[in-house]
């Protein structure tokens, strides 16, 4: 199947990070959701104590109040899913904390555009993707079997599908919300429906744009409580990984978007802006429409786990498709590399991003811990405190790529991304034209239905960035991969960050030296780039 491998947990890349709990009611907290207002109660929260250890192995005890899930529209369809979390400091090591005013840290949970929930959330860090079981009929992607009559749902996960991949699960964040909490920054939870959920009607409710309109709900719930809600409603920076770094990404570029505005009125969201400050993205699984192309272009190459190659007339199709795609975005490398195309794109790749990340690497190493690596590496030339080598070189060394082709649009539709599209009781669908005539199901009509290109719009952040320029995006950006994450191409952050800067944004973009999907081996970097991007400076007692 098509959406990425598990995320990471909380303790990546060699970085010690833990978390404790203990808890004191301070209120009477049950859940303060109510679906005739959208009014935060600042009373309604439970009082809890969490250990956090630091990445440089530093324990900080942290008072901070916790409200339970809150339903963040007045017309919710599955408050389960549509409702987040609040945590806010009070004390860090003794010391008293004024949140008031601090950035306020939006990390969803989501991955594989399944459903997230923080229904029965308990703390901070609680909330999760729906995780399950449950065989795919037809070899699509399995979904929900079980309904109730009010229309809500249980969830569960695609089973691996075509390409033998499992479902993201938003794990690499996790460790932001603890570090988050721990700098003094309020941290918010929300849910979101997702592509697997279904009603008593057998109808599919969590498709494609439910999602990123559950996120921008819970925006506008937030920024619409300002002087209630505690932190700076003006300095959300959001965070996600694999479909949830798709999504914050999304969040990030399509802000105050007219296009979602139907979609949140039917549910009644708050009358409030739902744009971001900054936006923090890990190994985003985005531009779906042409990340076919895109992971054949990078990964074309590559045989699969089982030692086979890919059908080689479908993969050079689509990078034929990639490389019309690539000219057409007209973009200019970061540094000053110049116009990127298909044909520079390797080089580009491996002296912006490829061999500064081996760099960073090799050099943390002890002297007899990097000559180890590179004996055991020798397609790497190691002088002058740089690591240099060739694009083919690098595609040899991460070995098996994870998925067959095409990759997201798969022809018996078995990709999750497929799922995503479907659309009432039609389980998936095609969204490429490539796909859809390639369809091996004899369910699609060999083209792409005509409601899908509205809806690619909506779910693409590059939309709203190249297509249609929103002058309310976000202006900061972190966004992160590892160099051996081939659950997409790496070409898809890379593309993402350079049409970033060429309009002038702020963009931190690094990839992680020989790690996976979900990889964030550097949350500490983050959590002070968040002060810095918003000029946070903490307030603390004695």
């Amino acid at each position: 199947m098509g959406i990425g491998a598990t995320a990471g947990v909380a303790a990546v890349g060699g970085i010690a990070l833990s978390a404790n709990a203990s808890s004191s009611k301070t209120s009477s907290s049950s859940s303060s959701s109510s679906s005739d207002t959208l009014v935060f109660d600042p009373d309604a929260y439970t009082k809890l104590t969490k250990t956090v250890t630091d990445t440089a192995g530093t324990k900080h005890t942290v008072v901070y109040h916790f409200w339970k899930a809150i339903t963040y529209v007045a017309n919710p369809v599955d408050a389960t899913y549509q409702s987040l979390i609040v945590s806010s400091p009070v004390s860090i090591d003794g010391k008293a904390v004024d949140a008031s005013n601090a950035p306020i840290l939006l990390a969803n949970s989501i991955g594989g555009y399944l459903p997230a929930s923080v229904a029965t959330a308990t703390e901070v860090g609680g909330g999760g993707s729906a995780m399950g079981g449950g065989a795919a009929p037809s070899g699509a992607p399995s979904s929900s079997a079980s309904t109730s009559a009010n229309a809500s749902a249980s969830a569960s996960a695609s089973a691996p599908g075509a390409n033998g991949n499992t479902n993201a699960t938003g794990g690499a964040t996790s460790s932001n919300q603890f570090l988050a909490l721990a700098a003094g920054y309020v941290v918010i939870e929300p849910g979101a429906r997702g592509r697997t959920l279904k009603n008593s009607s057998g109808e599919y409710y969590g498709t494609a744009p439910t999602a990123i309109v559950d996120l921008k709900a819970a925006v506008r719930y937030v920024r619409s409580n300002k002087g209630r809600i505690p932190g700076n409603v003006e300095r959300i920076v959001s965070a996600g990984t694999s479909a949830g770094g798709a999504l914050s990404s999304l969040l990030g570029a399509s802000g105050d978007s007219p296009l979602y505005d139907k979609y949140l009125k039917e549910l009644g969201a708050a009358d409030a802006s739902d744009a971001i400050f900054a936006t923090g993205a890990w190994c985003p699984i985005t531009d779906l429409e042409h990340a076919d192309g895109a992971y054949e272009w990078n990964w074309g190459a590559n045989d699969l786990s089982t030692g086979k190659q890919v059908d080689q007339t479908v993969s050079k199709a689509l990078q034929a498709q990639f490389a019309e795609y690539q000219a057409g975005l007209k973009l200019r490398g970061l540094g000053g590399f110049g116009p990127l195309n298909a044909r520079n794109l390797d080089a580009y790749m491996v002296e912006q991003y490829l061999e500064p990340s081996a760099t960073t690497y090799l050099a943390a190493l002890s002297d007899s811990a990097r000559a180890t690596y590179l004996k055991a590496n020798t397609f790497i030339t190691w002088s002058g405190g740089k690591a240099t080598f060739t694009w083919a070189d690098f595609l040899t060394h991460v070995g098996a790529r994870k998925k067959d082709a095409p990759a997201f649009d798969a022809f018996d539709l078995s990709a999750g991304e497929n799922n995503e599209f479907g659309t009432g009781t039609t389980l998936a669908r095609h969204f490429t034209a490539y796909g859809a005539k390639n369809d091996s199901t004899g369910l699609s009509s060999k083209r792409v239905p005509s409601d899908i290109p509205a809806k690619l719009d909506l779910m693409n952040p590059m939309y709203h960035l190249v297509e249609k320029v929103n002058p309310n995006r976000s202006k900061h950006w972190w966004i992160r991969l590892g160099t051996k994450d081939s659950d997409t191409s790496l070409t898809v952050a890379a593309n993402l960050a350079a049409r970033l800067d060429n309009l002038g944004d702020d963009v931190n973009h690094v990839y992680y030296w020989d790690e996976g999907h979900g990889s964030n081996t550097d949350p500490g970097d983050f959590i002070t780039w968040i002060a810095q991007v918003t000029g946070h400076k903490a307030k603390r007692g004695k």
